[in-house]
């Protein structure tokens, strides 16, 4: 399971967008540090294919997809040399596979201080960067002497190398998910040669722009043209409004400042709170209602998958529909061992479908009679919407 990380200052509604996802109750206030430890819980990610499944199925029980999300103790500038929860904060960070910077655009009364998402993006970088290097110095002089004095066959000198390029970039204040090379084989083998350091710059990012009501419109349009493929492209919005003396659409800001590093969203998490305590009914209702569309989990899900190149397959029966989160680019095998380590092992074909086909058949017999069913073997690489049967002998 995706293991995503909330980060953010403090009074930056991260702890609202954390009950938002996960249907949580933590304690949100408006003083500093509200939340002091990291806090856990599930994120069940909704998916209309699953639906559409379990209802063509008469499935008695559905199980969507979830993701591991963590509402991570409040950052301050300074956190890096102990300020405010100092390393409490970057300890939690160490764990996850990705981040999520929410930032605060919306306005408050009793929050002191304008609301300035790219300066809190900035903060948060900057902390970030400066405990890499930290961290980074006393691993790299410790794996130097190691190869020097050939104590530690692992140690590579193309490791140091790795190693030494990250430095130089965290020096430049660089962090390291702004410094994607276009090779993608060079930018994979930089990664496996780094990935045992835990560097909180290494991980991949997006962000989410807490926003006020009454700036949902003007950030809809351009968080439809951000998600969907993996990295953003500035839209030139942030531009556009300044020249016209239009207040700047703080999504737009943000995606600007990101430099098409991550995806950027747009949610007034307030809302999104409050409808997250409503039955699933209820809050498509008032998702719609507001103009808040498929609603903060959904997208978030998607940014989070897009980031970590995940695809999801389903199973699907009258007994139970489940939605089953897999690497992009893998095997009907290994997709078979997410559901179980005997189903990998003891492989021996699997039939597989499209989700739409099976719907458009009616049922699964009824697609299997039609010759729409493929009948595969070890080699294929299952695709996002596969619907899987195993055949398998342990």
């Amino acid at each position: 399971m995706e293991h995503i990380g909330l980060v953010g200052l403090p009074n930056s509604g991260k702890t609202s967008l954390f009950n938002a996802l996960t249907g949580s109750n933590a304690q949100v206030a408006e003083h500093p540090f509200t939340t002091t430890e990291t806090s856990i819980a599930i994120a069940h990610v909704p998916d209309h294919r699953l639906d559409a499944l379990a209802g063509m199925s008469k499935s008695r029980k559905v199980v969507h997809a979830g993701v591991e999300v963590a509402d991570i103790a409040g950052l301050v500038k300074g956190a890096s040399s102990g300020e405010g929860l100092g390393n409490r904060f970057l300890a939690g960070i160490r764990e996850v596979d990705a981040l999520c910077i929410v930032l605060r655009a919306f306005n408050d009364p009793e929050i002191p201080g304008e609301p300035d998402p790219v300066e809190a993006l900035s903060i948060l970088e900057t902390e970030l960067v400066i405990a890499d290097l930290t961290s980074l110095e006393t691993q790299l002089q410790r794996r130097r002497k190691a190869l020097k004095s050939k104590k530690q066959d692992n140690i590579t000198e193309m490791e140091i190398e790795a190693m030494e390029e990250a430095y130089s970039l965290l020096s430049s204040g660089t962090p390291l998910y702004r410094s994607a090379t276009h090779d993608p084989d060079t930018a994979a083998a930089a990664r496996a040669y780094r990935k045992e350091l835990f560097l909180l710059t290494d991980k991949p990012v997006f962000c989410v722009v807490n926003i006020d009501e009454a700036d949902i419109g003007q950030a809809a349009g351009s968080v439809a043209t951000g998600l969907g493929s993996g990295i953003s492209e500035s839209t030139g919005e942030a531009g556009d409004d300044a020249r016209q003396g239009k207040p700047a659409d703080p999504v737009a800001r943000v995606r600007d400042a990101l430099g098409g590093c991550g995806d950027v969203i747009g949610v007034c998490v307030s809302l999104e709170a409050e409808a997250a305590q409503l039955s699933a009914g209820e809050r498509a209702e008032m998702l719609e209602g507001l103009g808040l569309g498929e609603g903060a989990l959904a997208m978030a899900a998607r940014a989070a998958y897009s980031m970590l190149n995940r695809w999801t397959f389903f199973t699907t029966g009258d007994k139970e529909s489940r939605a089953w989160s897999f690497q992009a680019g893998s095997t009907a095998p290994e997709c078979a061992g997410v559901i179980h380590s005997d189903l990998q092992r003891g492989f021996i074909r699997a039939e597989v479908i499209g989700w739409e086909e099976l719907l458009e058949a009616g049922s699964w017999q009824a697609a299997r009679q039609a010759g729409h069913m493929n009948l595969v073997g070890k080699d294929y690489q299952v695709l996002d919407g596969d619907v899987i049967e195993i055949r398998f002998n342990v």
